[in-house]
Parts: structure tokens; sequence; C-alpha cells
């Protein structure tokens, strides 16, 4: 082996490998002093220096992302008044232009509240001040505030000496090495992962990690800073006993890694750090408590584990710079958790511009000898970016849909990632990998490799079988998700089964290994429970419906501890109705429970020790999120999440309960979508109303409070969030209706919404605005050069201006998922021409402010950039807000405060001014 080898995982240093194996082979070794993680209930509070988070509130970001869909809440502050701000995260383009670029458009700037003054949830003010001509525009008026915490994210440290030692990949196992079981009906289905490697190697095994330790950083609940009135919790993850719960939650402004009991409010914060939390689970033995999380921002995440005393805090993966990780299972005793890794594509030297600055990226353009235009320049005023540690430039040419294929292996063969007569050009980065590695969290055994693909969508081990032979690895690009059976010894497929989008936790295994719980749509219009038989070595010898529902789908699947029993969240028109129920394998299951629900929408349902007493999170139209804990079908209120009362502030006006509405496109297709009226408005009065456009495109509006709606009916704007063609929740068929050509005819549903609420009498035809985020932002940008005297204003938040350079500048992943939504760049390059907005900008005739996320690497800055840039040239007021510290989804608080604020004082001043 050779001298300092390396975790690819981690970096850090390595012990010497175990011999490979089953999960849970051989002893676990455990630390001295390593106890139970049960937290005490006098224990120190941590860190005395612990991170002051930013003022404010985010858990409504969790609506906008995955995987735990509409999990909302408002957020807290008072309006600015005049007065000069500190540094903040919402700057603007004039206060980040680069050197020589001074005297254009400003966008607006945010600011925090000050200090010592109360912070109340969606409190509405009055509207910030017109701001006209080309020169900075003034800064949003407030007092002087205190200056956030600046302390950089703590990061793995760098191997600047690692050595790289890969052994070679074995050959695919010849065709009369495959087991006689894989041949019968079902089975005989192929893997179409371009490469699902084999073990690393035939004499060597992966070199076993040791932990990268960082500093803990618990705080008690007496030392974090009740910055808000109410606050939001979600994506709880039980421990054993099924009493203690942790979870993400944002009372410091920033959603972060918190546990409690859940009778009781004596609740720790186990990560102060100020990068956020998306996604934990906590390990079945009860030890560990993993977590993923979003260092600065960005869009490349790391998994870190720590004791749930707060203790022993260590990064497991995705701490090497460039690389990223996020979540999957644990083995059912705890001895180990999945991460998927991935790794960066190789990064091209600076041309141009001096090492570290980016330029091609926010210009989003295709590198050379593509066929695209040459890069453009940045946006007079655009904020420079200053990339966190470790961020991967992309230059436009790291896109993997062009790269050559391997042949996908027959189901049942171990397929290699060998490029062998595949070389591509030494400046060309090579393709990213994703590989799934069970990590024992204590460092003392060697990680197993389970799955690896080139050029891979996703790649999730969602459940480890109770023997630990067998895996369940979700993967492929989404309209396209696969649910594979992996064999861990030899990483051999045997079983491949199409399953549903959304939720990452498609199922689990029966304690015998010998049925698979699949949550899919195969052959369906809405997804529905699947019992898989499965012989003794994963194959596939059955396939039957265990449950279902008329024209609603299976949203959500959990099976308890000892998976004899499920929780079911079905999608009912947009509202969750949940069952619990016995799983026989077999038979169809009708001993469902029906549990009643306090709220409207469930986001996530954590089992417990008692099958009858799962833990949920729950979102609601007049409600923030919160977890709920249902014993025997009571539904009791944890008491660390928020009150029901206190949704806003005393003297704000209420949430709005929406209406539903079911628009008809003008093809005949039946749309959907809620109507919120401003309150105080008669029935019959045409009201100024912004039509909200949901990303996804498959994402579906829920009724869940929504703090960005709120803003906008304070200010006396109705909101109509429609679904048109390509939203989840109205069947496959609907989902797929927008694909290729029918994406125009998607754009013509936006259209059709606006003349649906105008034809009502609610919405006053002559004052219409509309927004949208990501894939809601590109159709805001397409309705106003398709419809262009429709609306009298638009906001694209994140969206995407051309696809040509959208493809260029994306993650990997997200190209491979987008190519079969959108078309194939070069396949399909003249209709994504036809379906950009910039092919038609020249149309554009009313104002528009984009917004965008620094970090943003699912849709690059460059898009909202260009689009500015464009409008500008032809003489049409626009602006640009870039916030700080942000990816693809707003995550701090003041950052969605003042995005809120900003959008909001827009559009009322272009709709009612």
């Amino acid at each position: 082996m050779a001298a300092d080898p390396r975790n690819p995982l981690t970096g850090a240093r390595s012990f010497p490998p175990r011999p490979a194996g089953d999960v849970g082979e051989g002893a676990r070794a455990d630390t001295p002093g390593d106890a139970p993680g049960r937290p005490a209930p006098g224990r120190p509070g941590g860190a005395a220096d612990a991170a002051r988070a930013d003022l404010g509130d985010a858990a409504d970001l969790a609506a906008r992302s995955a995987p735990d869909g509409p999990e909302r809440a408002a957020d807290a502050g008072h309006r600015p008044r005049t007065g000069a701000g500190a540094p903040d995260r919402a700057r603007s383009a004039a206060d980040r232009s680069r050197p020589g670029r001074a005297g254009d458009t400003d966008t607006v700037r945010g600011v925090r509240p000050p200090e010592g003054e109360a912070v109340f949830a969606g409190e509405a003010g009055s509207t910030g001040g017109d701001r006209t001509g080309d020169g900075p525009a003034p800064a949003w008026s407030g007092p002087a505030v205190p200056a956030a915490d600046t302390r950089r994210p703590v990061r793995a440290r760098r191997a600047a000496d690692r050595t790289e030692s890969r052994s070679p990949r074995r050959s695919p196992p010849h065709p009369h090495d495959v087991p006689a079981d894989l041949s019968r009906p079902g089975t005989e289905h192929a893997a179409t992962a371009d490469e699902l490697s084999g073990h690393p190697g035939d004499g060597e095994t992966q070199a076993a990690p040791e932990t990268l330790a960082v500093p803990d950083a618990a705080v008690s609940l007496d030392d974090v800073p009740r910055v808000l009135v109410s606050h939001g919790c979600w994506y709880p993850s039980a421990d054993p006993g099924g009493r203690h719960v942790a979870f993400i939650c944002d009372r410091g402004g920033v959603p972060q890694l918190w546990e409690g009991p859940v009778d009781g409010d004596d609740v720790h914060l186990l990560d102060a750090d100020p990068d956020p939390v998306t996604e934990v689970a906590w390990s079945p033995d009860g030890r560990w408590i993993a977590y993923t999380t979003a260092p600065g921002g960005s869009e490349h995440t790391r998994v870190l584990c720590v004791r749930p005393d707060g203790t022993g805090r260590r990064v497991l993966a995705g701490g090497e710079p460039g690389t990223s990780a996020y979540l999957g299972c644990w083995a059912r005793d705890g001895s180990a958790l999945a991460v998927t890794v991935a790794e960066a594509p190789a990064r091209l030297p600076p041309t141009g511009a001096e090492a570290g600055t980016a330029s091609t990226e926010h210009s989003g353009a295709i590198g050379p000898g593509a066929g695209a235009p040459t890069p453009l320049p940045p946006v007079s005023g655009a904020a420079e970016t200053v990339h966190p540690e470790g961020w991967t430039v992309r230059d436009g040419r790291a896109t993997l849909l062009g790269a050559p294929s391997v042949p996908a292996p027959p189901t049942g063969h171990t397929a290699t990632v060998s490029t062998a007569g595949h070389a591509t050009a030494a400046a060309e980065p090579g393709p990213r990998t994703l590989s799934a590695y069970l990590v024992d969290p204590d460092g003392q055994a060697a990680p197993v490799l389970v799955a690896s693909e080139r050029e891979a969508a996703t790649l999730r081990v969602c459940d480890i079988s109770g023997d630990g032979r067998l895996a369940l690895v979700r993967r492929g690009p989404r309209a396209r998700r696969e649910a594979l059976v992996v064999r861990i010894r030899d990483q051999r497929v045997t079983c491949a089964v199409p399953v549903a989008d959304g939720d990452p936790w498609i199922g689990a295994f029966a304690p015998d290994a010998r049925t698979l719980w699949l949550r899919s749509d195969h052959e369906r219009e809405h997804a529905a429970l699947y019992a898989i038989a499965l012989d003794p070595r994963g194959g596939r010898t059955g396939l039957t419906v265990a449950a279902q529902r008329d024209g609603s789908g299976l949203e959500l699947l959990t099976l308890d501890r000892d998976g004899r029993g499920a929780v079911l969240s079905w999608n009912v028109r947009g509202v969750s109705e949940l069952e619990v129920t016995p799983l026989v394998p077999g038979t169809t299951l009708d001993r469902t429970r029906a549990v009643p629900l306090p709220h409207e929408v469930v986001t996530r349902v954590a089992a417990t020790a008692d099958p009858d007493a799962p833990v949920v999170a729950l979102s609601g139209s007049l409600r923030r999120p919160g977890v709920w804990w249902l014993p025997q079908g009571a539904a009791l209120r944890t008491p660390w999440s928020s009150r029901d009362e206190d949704v806003v502030a005393p003297g704000v006006h209420r949430p709005v309960r929406p209406v539903p509405m079911r628009p008809r496109a003008r093809d005949g297709l039946d749309l959907g979508g809620w109507y919120y009226r401003a309150p105080g408005r008669s029935p019959r009065e045409p009201a100024p109303c912004v039509l909200h456009l949901h990303g996804g495109p498959e994402e579906q509006e829920r009724p869940v409070f929504d703090p960005l709606y709120h803003e906008l009916l304070g200010r006396g704007l109705d909101v109509f969030a429609p679904d048109v063609r390509g939203s989840s929740g109205y069947g496959r068929s609907f989902v797929d209706a927008d694909l290729g050509r029918g994406r125009f005819a998607a754009i013509e549903d936006v259209a059709d919404c606006a003349a649906h609420v105008v034809a009502k009498g609610l919405a006053d035809p002559l004052r219409l605005a509309v927004m949208g985020h990501s894939y809601g932002g590109y159709l805001v940008m397409a309705s106003l050069v398709w419809h262009p005297e429709l609306f009298r204003t638009g906001v694209p938040v994140c969206g995407m201006s051309s696809f040509a350079t959208f493809f260029a500048g994306t993650e990997p992943w997200l190209a491979q998922s987008a190519a079969h939504k959108y078309g194939h760049p070069e396949r399909d390059r003249e209709l994504l021409h036809a379906l950009s907005p910039m092919s038609r900008v020249d149309a554009l005739r009313v104002p528009v402010l984009a917004v965008h996320g620094e970090h943003d690497t699912n849709v690059p800055p460059g898009e909202s950039e260009q689009f500015v840039r464009a409008a500008r040239e032809r003489g049409v007021d626009a602006e640009l807000l870039v916030l700080r510290d942000e990816g693809h989804d707003f995550r701090r608080s003041d950052n969605r405060r003042a995005f809120r604020r900003a959008a909001a004082d827009w559009i009322q001043r272009h709709l009612t001014g």
C-alpha cells in the first residue's frame, strides 16, 4: 500500500483496510469512552463562543427544496428605516461591481434589523421608495445593525500530499456466470446505469479513513439567542426509543441541527456552525446523528455526524475541497452509514482572468468547439462572485451529456468504470462519478463500496437488508428513476424496478429480505405501494400492488423499526392523508387505519419504536412547519415547535387560507392551483394579482403558509399559484405533458391561468405580474417574451434564460436529468434555441427584477445576468439582485427577507404605483 494513504471520502489518513465482506461482518471496535449518546438533562451548553446566527427565519426554504417538499414558514423582521447599514448578505450589484464598471444600474440592498429590536414573523410595513434612472439606487432605509457572524465554515483540511492509489477495476463477469435465477420473468430488466462499479480491485480494498474530527459546536437552549417570535421545525429523525428526535430548526436564523424529547422542551442545538443543514438521520443504535450541510450556502454539500450529547463531531464525506456528499441510510445495527460522494471533474487552468475569479461561469458560455457564442461580458454592475474555499470553477465544458458512454451491463453483472477506447481531450475535465459507500462513523473499519456510476444523475442508498447482504439503491435522472437491489459483496445488480420521482426514500426491505416494499408508479398514473418478492440471491420473483388509490398518489412511505408495519402518506389533490398499516407480504393491505391530521400537508414521517406512534413534520396554510407526535392517533405538537397562534406577529394580518382553482388550458387540459385573496377585499372586486410559478417543473403547489405570499398579500396583492403541465400530483401523463415541444404548451398555460382568474372576476387584467423560482423563473422570462402585453412586470428567480448556456454551466447530474425533460443540448439544439427566452428577448417590453444566489451551480448566475444585460441594451428597465452565501435555494433568513421585500416593493410599484 502506498505510504500515507488518504481516504477518498474526507482526505484523512487511513487505517489498514479490513477484509471485504457483507455489512456487519466482524466486530466493531468502539473507541475508549464511547458512550451511547443520550443527552443528560444537566449537560453543559457547549462552546461559549458559539456562532450567533443571522436574525430572521429560514424555515420556509424547505418548501422549495428536495427532498421534503413544502416545509415553509414565515420569517421575522421590522421594515428597515433610513440609515446606514453594516455589511449585509444581500448586496447590490453596484456594491460588488468589478473595477471599472461603476455607474450602472444598482440592485436593491437588504440590511438586518438592529440588535435589541423585537423581531416578528411576516410583519408587513410600508413600501420602499421608487427608484428611477440608471444611477445607483439608495440602500434599504434602516438603522445601523450589527454585522453577522463572519466566521467561515469549519472545513476539512486539504490533503496536499494525498496519494492516489487506485487498483484496476474488475472486468465484467462472463455472461455464463450470471446466476440462473436471474432469468426468471421480471429479472431480465437491465440496469440502465452507464457504470455500476465493481469492488475496487481484486487484491486491495479501499483505504479506511481516520475520521476527520472538527470542533464540537453544541449549544444549550439558554445560550441560543431567541431572535424569532416563531420558528420552523422540520425533517425529524427519531432515536431507537422513539421519545427523542433530531430535527432541523431555524430559530437562530439559519437551518441548524437540534435534538429534543417529543414530550418536553429540553432541546439542544448540536451544531452552531452557520452552514445550513439539509438532512438528518439518527442511527438505529442511538450512538450517532448524521446530517448533511451546505457550506457557504452552496450546492456542494458534506456529511457529518455528532453524538446526541453534542460531542464527537466529525466529517464523514465531502470534506475534501471540490467534492460533495449526501446522506444515505444507516445499516440496521448502526455499524455503518451510507454516503454518496460526488467526485468533481478536474478543473481546467484559469485563462484570461486572475486565478480564483469567476468569469465564464457567470457568462454561461460554452467551451471552444461547442458551436456556441463566445463568452459574454458580465452585466454592468453585476456582482463579482467570491467562491467559498474548495469551489470547483465550471467553464462550460464539464457537461457530461456529450461524453461517450459505456453500455450498461445486463442485470446481475458487475459493470466497470474503465474508459479504454473513450479517451477525451486532455483539456477537457473528466466526467463526474457518484460513488456510494458504507462508512464506519468511528473510523475503525474501511469504507465498503456499494455502487459507483459515471455521469450519474443521482445515486442514493435507501436501505440495507437486516442481514447486510443487499442494498436498495435509487438511481437515474428524474422521470426515469430506478430502484436497484445490489448485492453488496460483489456489487451485482440483482433486480431493477422503475420508481416514482419525489421523495428519495423510496422503500425498504422486509426483515427477512424476501420482500421489498417500494413506492412506485411502475405502469401506473399515480404512485402506489408495491411488494416485490425476492429470492435468496436478491432476484425478483414477483410484483404485486399492495396499496393504491384512484386519482391519488403515494407520496411518502416509512416502514417502522421492525419492518412489519408502515406509515403511508397520500397526496389527495394537494392535501395529505395519512394511514398506518401492517405489512403482510403477498396480500393486499386492507387493515389500514386513518390518522387525523391537524394541518394540510405531511412533509416527512419518522419511524419510532411504536408503530402506532410515528413522528411527522407538518405544514399548513395557517401555521409554520412543525413536528407532531401521533401516539395512537392523537396529534400532539412537540413543545419546541411554534404554536399555531404565533405564525405572525400581533397586529399583522392573519394568514390566508387559499382556495383551489381548476383552470382549463386552451387545448382542453385541466390544470390546477391555489388562489390567495388579499385581506379586506370585496369578493367581486378585481384586484392586482401576482402569478407565482413553482420550480421543478415537477413540483406542486400545496396549501402551506408561504412568507413570500404573506408579504404580497399584505401589500394588497392577490396571489395565484398555478400548476401548469409538467407539475406533479396529477398523474404521470400530466408530468410528461411538457416534454419536448410540449414546453410551448406549458408557456401558453401561464397565459391561460391568467385569463382564468380574470374571467372569474378575481384579477384585474391591467394589473398582472408574474414571478417564479428555478424552472418557474424560466417560465417567467418565457411568459414575458411570448406574451409581452399580458403582464406589467416580472421577477424571475434563479431561472434559465438560454438552454445552451444552462447546459454548458449547470452541474453534470442536473444536465443528465434536464436532457430528458427539456431536450438534448446537441440533438435538440434547434428546439432548445426556440424555447429559450433569450431567442425572443427583442419582444420584452416590461420591467424585470432578476434574483440569483451567488453560489448557484444548478442554474448559474450568468442566466440572470445575460437576460438583464439584454433588457438594458434594449432600453427596458431591469435590475439584478445577487444574494451572498446562497445557492439555488435561499436558506438564510436575512437574505430571504431582503428578497421578499425587494420583490414585493418592485411588484407593488409597477402594479399600483
